[in-house]
């Protein structure tokens, strides 16, 4: 196993649900993440969808203790860049193009690429790739797809993200190969919107409990 491949494990390993965040206002980013992690989620996925999406996770880097912000969503060679500009500790993608893998492969922080199919998880493991987002989880196939891969890719670990939420996440920490899911539920638009830290972190401590 590469360096970056046990950092992404160590990663990974910290909590059982990634928060995916899509943040709008950067203001809103220091607190909410405070939040999170005050609620036992450490690992945030900051997504490049947003043109607050820098910024924000400039200043979580910068302000939260605890916090291991990633960023999400990436999806070109320059994103990269930006993003390892940006202090981010890991990065995501939905899928993996040559030449994402191509810059991911000279640059510091790892990436967790995400594959659909089995065939993108054999390419994706033939390039160094143990660890892999599955994308988009439920469209996909949903647990008893990632089940049925288990045996066959028994080298492939998953962090299923798309569709996952507090009632179906449970499945998928179940199975063997899966070391943790992705997913925005512990973090609703409205209680963001409303400043709800409390409700936030509420939500995030009933997320690190789940096995």
């Amino acid at each position: 196993m590469s360096n970056k491949q046990k950092i992404t494990k160590t990663i990974l390993k910290l909590a059982p649900v990634v928060p995916v965040l899509v943040i709008d206002d950067v203001k809103t980013a220091v607190p909410l993440a405070r939040a999170l992690v005050a609620g036992g989620l450490k690992v945030l996925e900051v997504t490049f969808r947003t043109a607050a999406a820098l910024e924000s996770i400039k200043a979580i880097s910068a302000e939260v203790e605890g916090a291991v912000v990633g960023a999400g969503t990436v999806l070109t060679a320059r994103q990269v860049d930006q993003a390892v500009e940006a202090g981010c500790r890991f990065m995501v993608s939905p899928g993996a193009s040559l030449d994402l893998l191509t810059a991911a492969r000279d640059c510091p922080v790892p990436l967790l690429p995400g594959a659909a199919t089995a065939s993108e998880a054999m390419t994706l493991l033939e390039q160094g790739y143990g660890f892999q987002k599955f994308f988009p989880a439920e469209p996909a196939g949903g647990a008893a797809y990632l089940k049925a891969l288990s045996s066959p890719l028994p080298a492939v670990t998953f962090c299923p993200t798309g569709g996952i939420t507090r009632e179906n996440a449970g499945k998928y920490l179940s199975l063997p190969n899966v070391i943790c899911v992705g997913g925005s539920w512990v973090a609703p638009g409205d209680k963001v919107a409303a400043g709800d830290w409390a409700g936030i972190e509420a939500l995030a401590r009933d997320a690190a409990g789940l096995k």
